[in-house]
């Protein structure tokens, strides 16, 4: 059964990846799973229909029969352990990969979003700019300690897995702060999870959402 999975109609990053939708496209199109895509205006986010899909109102959801899912983190590993690619077959390796998956979303991607948030969101506010020392310095501590353990490897934790999706994923937010060119080992992590082929199948995805026109009524 082919999934769907919904997606903004009009990303507020205007098709820069960043969107979490991209990361359940990334993860089907590393498995070679066809998906279908139902795309949803902010004000539909908040209508009943998509409400009882995801209850934040919120992207992306995920569809397969009478599964209903939500939360980038749980529908990637739903579709890694529900195909092969994403999880190595060895139990531990698989649980090392799963660890990392957390880590990303956990502990990596809070202060990176709080950055993102102070810099887009609150950046009129007389205090953002006080703070923001702090909230950079929470940023590098954290890519301070993922770049020793990355140290010279080409992923977290042997092959590819989808640790490596999430946390690449996440890295990917910190583009344009330029901080993530202060980790070399980091930039190169990010730069081969953007080469691999299955990332750029899903980037053009959503970049395409994003650049055609909408129908007019």
């Amino acid at each position: 059964m082919t999934p769907t999975i919904t997606a903004f109609e009009r990303s507020p990053d205007g098709g820069k990846g960043l969107a979490r939708d991209t990361r359940v496209r990334w993860a089907l199109e590393e498995v070679g799973q066809p998906y279908a895509v139902r795309l949803v205006s902010f004000q539909a986010m908040k209508e009943p229909a998509h409400l009882a899909l995801h209850p934040f109102g919120q992207i992306p959801t995920y569809e397969e029969g009478d599964l209903a899912l939500f939360e980038t983190g749980s529908i990637v590993l739903h579709i890694a352990e529900r195909h092969a690619g994403l999880l190595p077959d060895d139990a531990n390796a698989r649980a090392r990969a799963i660890s990392w998956m957390f880590a990303a979303v956990n502990t990596i991607e809070p202060p990176i979003l709080e950055l993102v948030t102070a810099r887009i969101l609150e950046s009129d506010k007389p205090w953002t700019w006080e703070r923001m020392p702090l909230v950079v310095d929470r940023v590098r501590d954290r890519l301070r300690q993922l770049a020793a353990r990355l140290g010279d490897a080409d992923w977290l934790d042997g092959k590819f897995s989808a640790g490596d999706l999430m946390m690449v994923s996440v890295l990917l937010r910190l583009r344009m702060s330029g901080i993530l060119d202060e980790f070399p080992n980091l930039a190169a992590y990010v730069a081969r999870g953007e080469a691999r082929p299955a990332y750029k199948r899903a980037f053009a995805a959503q970049l395409a959402v994003n650049t055609s026109e909408l129908p007019t009524a």
